[in-house]
């Protein structure tokens, strides 16, 4: 006979406000059905009454913790619809920053996957100290701790500080050392291998099947990259290699992220040194775009969670329409699959294995 509870719609383990029914044989998991749409923002709609420049300080809100990768994806989008182009050295500053934003956003997912395990405080009070460096560095580069708002048309609000070199390097060479200690702690773990391998396993026809993205995706053994399948500013410059694996589990999904920060460091460090001279500053503020009506752009980008497909028809004051398609919705669409035949023990490990924010759920 099977039993069904409710999860949340407030647990710890949620990362957000999220309700789970879940329905168990025993300690098996039979099903589980999420319930989402307690932190509906209405952003596609809100930009229906906003002018262009207004929008960025609402995209922030949706990905907290990552907020400048979905204003990024934003401001490209208007530069798309209306042919604006990106100044050059914008170009590597927006990479270097985007990827300094990857790291702060990973550690955080380290340090709350570990925490939903369980004993493993260590490892979470390790990557929210680690995480503050890269908060700095990004404080340094755009005048703010969280919602940076520093992405404007062409370019940026903000160059980077003379300084911001130097302190970057002795950040990248620390971390790269830290990555290594949290292998070792993590790695040779009973319970955290325990927790991860061979638990919440995705096939690669699934993942595929289902529309994941990101490092759910390739670590199903899919190898699909938005800054390597479709390169924009200076990704193609800096050789960026995507990174993949091939189980589909716990451990695996693990391991692409951690693999992805050596890699975000690589990319930091290449960008720094080819870094061009020049200008780096947008446009000025300007509420009202002439000769934008009827325009239509489409971009991808590829966030810490996935990648995020912004849809947009342009008229002169406003967004006529603004689409969006955000990874942490359709990777919650996995969690059934994932979780089907696990025990109950094992759901928050799995839950918290697809690096969810629930804001940017419910958008």
């Amino acid at each position: 006979m099977l039993t069904r509870i409710n999860i949340g719609p407030v647990h710890p383990s949620t990362h957000g406000v999220l309700r789970l029914v879940v329905d168990l044989d025993g300690d098996t998991i039979v099903n589980v059905e999420p319930h989402v749409g307690f932190l509906h923002r209405g952003v596609e709609k809100l930009a229906e009454n906003r002018m262009y420049m207004q929008i960025p300080v609402y995209m922030e809100k949706m990905d907290y913790v990552a907020p400048m990768s979905v204003n990024e994806a934003y401001v490209a989008t208007v530069e798309e619809a209306l042919g604006v182009e990106v100044k050059e050295r914008a170009k590597y500053i927006r990479v270097i920053l985007l990827e300094l934003q990857r790291i702060a956003s990973h550690l955080l997912w380290l340090g709350t996957m570990c925490n939903d395990i369980g004993q493993m405080f260590t490892a979470f009070m390790w990557t929210f100290r680690d995480r503050d460096m890269a908060l700095r560095l990004l404080e340094e580069a755009t005048g703010q701790r969280m919602f940076y708002v520093n992405m404007r048309l062409g370019g940026l609000v903000r160059d980077l500080p003379p300084d911001f070199a130097e302190q970057a390097a002795t950040f990248l060479d620390y971390m790269e050392r830290r990555l290594h200690e949290y292998e070792s702690l993590l790695e040779k773990n009973p319970l955290f291998i325990e927790r991860t391998k061979n638990v919440g396993t995705l096939s690669r026809s699934d993942a595929k099947a289902l529309g994941v993205t990101g490092p759910v995706l390739r670590a199903s053994g899919i190898l699909y990259d938005i800054r390597k399948n479709k390169p924009y500013y200076a990704y193609e410059k800096l050789n960026f290699q995507a990174k993949m694996l091939g189980r589909g589990d716990n451990f695996s999904r693990y391991r692409v992220r951690m693999l992805e920060m050596y890699e975000s460091i690589r990319l930091v460090r290449e960008g720094l040194e080819r870094l061009p001279e020049g200008d780096a500053l947008g446009m000025p503020v300007r509420l009202i775009i002439p000769n934008a009506k009827n325009r239509i752009a489409a971009v991808s980008r590829e966030m810490p969670r996935g990648e995020a497909l912004m849809y947009m028809v342009a008229d002169p004051q406003r967004p006529y329409r603004l689409a969006m398609r955000t990874p942490a919705f359709i990777n919650l669409a996995a969690l059934n699959f994932l979780a089907k035949g696990q025990r109950l023990a094992d759901l928050f490990a799995i839950l918290g294995s697809l690096d969810l924010v629930m804001a940017d759920v419910d958008r």
